[in-house]
């Protein structure tokens, strides 16, 4: 059973939300002001959060989201709010909160993104094959083959390809390959990547009739069956 705690004032609303989400099995319990709503959502587990944005005393419930989020708590929340400004919606993102829906809403709105913020946060099955054309990489073994023939990958090349494959049909740039790739959060100012591409081309695309790697220049590196726009 999935556990929603909804930190809200208006005792009327807050037995709305409740009462519909436990007729849809969830497990829901209401804090009618900020201190109480702090508290529990820092000692007891939750699934998700649903927060009013103005709570009792002048209290803006996004100081809720930026302590948790400020003492690790990264449980979904939802802001629900009647400031309904374009800035206002995108101050509560940035505060931390992972979705805002604004007043008067429909309970099956409300349900729909709650339910899609649960999900979002439970952990998936880890990633162990991906595919890109006829290039074939094996998270799991650590092993690649393109054509049905392998590869043999160095533990950089490897993860310079996993890196690229992950983000197939995307222009990856040099900081997003330093920093993912070779853990720089800086530009040591050599010629690193454009070795390891290179090496990867000569394995990878040599004897072949399409070229999967391709340089973007100015920019970086893309891994596409078909050459991006921007490289061409």
């Amino acid at each position: 059973m999935q556990r929603c705690l909804i930190i809200e004032d208006d005792p009327q609303n807050a037995r709305y939300i409740a009462d519909g989400l436990r007729e849809l099995g969830y497990f829901a319990s209401v804090a009618a002001d900020a201190v109480d709503g702090l508290s529990r959502a820092m000692a007891e587990p939750w699934d998700v959060i649903v927060l009013d944005r103005m709570l009792p005393h002048g209290v803006d419930g996004l100081s809720i989201v930026t302590t948790l989020r400020g003492l690790g708590k990264q449980t979904p929340v939802l802001v629900l709010s009647a400031l309904a400004a374009i800035d206002e919606r995108v101050k509560g993102l940035k505060a931390g909160c992972d979705d805002y829906l604004t007043k008067p809403f429909g309970f099956s709105e409300l349900a729909a993104r709650v339910a899609a913020l649960v999900r979002r946060a439970q952990p998936g099955e880890p990633l162990q094959e991906i595919v890109v054309a006829d290039l074939r990489l094996n998270l799991l073994a650590r092993s690649a083959e393109r054509g049905g023939v392998g590869l043999q990958l160095q533990p950089r090349e490897f993860r310079l390809l996993a890196y690229l494959m992950a983000h197939a049909g995307q222009v990856v740039t040099r900081t997003m390959l330093l920093e993912a790739v070779w853990d720089y959060r800086f530009d040591p100012n050599t010629n690193v990547i454009d070795v390891h591409i290179s090496r990867l081309r000569n394995k990878i695309d040599r004897g072949h009739a399409t070229s999967l790697i391709h340089t973007v220049r100015g920019v970086g590196y893309a891994l596409s069956a078909e050459v991006p726009d921007a490289a061409r």
